[in-house]
């Protein structure tokens, strides 16, 4: 099956009644999800895992090597590391998109050979279409896997309004600010009804501001929508402040140094950041990154 960038490759049943009914907001960052442990049977198991690629003259680059971590369901990790340690390399490897040069990467129980319908991806630019309008870019895995439409139509009117994009369902991307353009691609990553949604640093192109309003509305769709997000950025203070665990990877071949608990209570604030936990944190991270290749920024 070919991939099309930023849209989950097969689709799940529409989503539960009693999904609709629960709280949006801040307010829905239940503190019981702050610290979560991975399980004795994690949603996602990565062991031993390495990647090379083919270079000139038959040579291989390594880029990532001995990966080893395990992400509980409805947990929020982050991967940090330096430019060029294979961050985003991980997550297609996670997403079924490449294949690992050795090791095992465990959904649910199954290995992952290909895309599932397990897991939704939201890249670094947001991939609509610019001749769709809104609503039928949401709609567009249901159109590639030649689902009824009109029965992933009231799904994706509720997803919009999860993101906050209630009453946009019929504008076209050019009317959309790069925020509102990226709130569109997490609601197509979630049509499928995922476990686990990877984000390779969404919010990277936007400015300061948008992306601190992203950051809290982020939190909002992952409280509301119960699901598990691995998200790759390049900022140490968005890790503290989305994550329950930050997986810190070496420079290249990427591999991982360090697993950081985040030790602070949900929902998140941005008064949080002058917290002495806040910043013991961001110092643990900055100094493993100074240490193994780099400053991440």
């Amino acid at each position: 099956m070919q991939m099309v960038p930023g849209i989950p490759q097969g689709l799940a049943s529409p989503a539960r009644a009693s999904d609709s009914n629960s709280q949006f907001g801040s307010a829905g960052q239940s503190a019981v999800r702050g610290g979560l442990q991975p399980a004795s049977a994690p949603l996602i198991s990565v062991s031993g895992l390495r990647k090379e690629y083919e270079a000139q003259k038959g040579e291989s680059v390594l880029a990532l090597d001995r990966i080893d971590f395990d992400v509980a369901d409805g947990e929020f990790v982050t991967l940090v590391g330096p430019s060029g340690c294979g961050k985003s390399t991980l997550l297609q490897i996670l997403a079924g998109i490449l294949p690992p040069t050795q090791g095992q990467i465990v959904l649910k129980g199954s290995p992952v050979t290909g895309p599932r319908r397990e897991v939704g991806v939201v890249f670094q630019e947001p991939v609509l279409l610019p001749w769709l309008k809104v609503i039928d870019n949401v709609l567009l895995p249901a159109v590639v896997h030649k689902l009824d439409r009109n029965k992933y139509r009231a799904r994706a009117m509720e997803l919009l309004a999860l993101v906050k994009l209630q009453g946009f369902e019929n504008r076209y991307p050019y009317e959309l600010s790069g925020g509102m353009q990226q709130r569109v691609a997490i609601a197509r990553a979630l049509l499928s009804d995922p476990a686990m949604i990877l984000m390779d640093e969404p919010f990277g192109a936007l400015d300061a501001m948008t992306r601190e309003e992203m950051n809290l509305e982020l939190l909002a769709i992952w409280a509301r929508a119960r699901k598990t997000i691995v998200l790759i950025t390049h900022s140490i203070q968005e890790a503290v402040f989305l994550s329950d665990r930050v997986v810190v990877l070496s420079g290249r071949p990427g591999r991982v140094v360090d697993v950081v608990d985040i030790d602070l209570p949900r929902p998140r604030t941005f008064q949080m950041l002058s917290a002495s936990a806040f910043g013991a944190a961001a110092n643990r991270l900055r100094d493993q990154l100074m240490v193994r290749g780099g400053t991440i920024e």
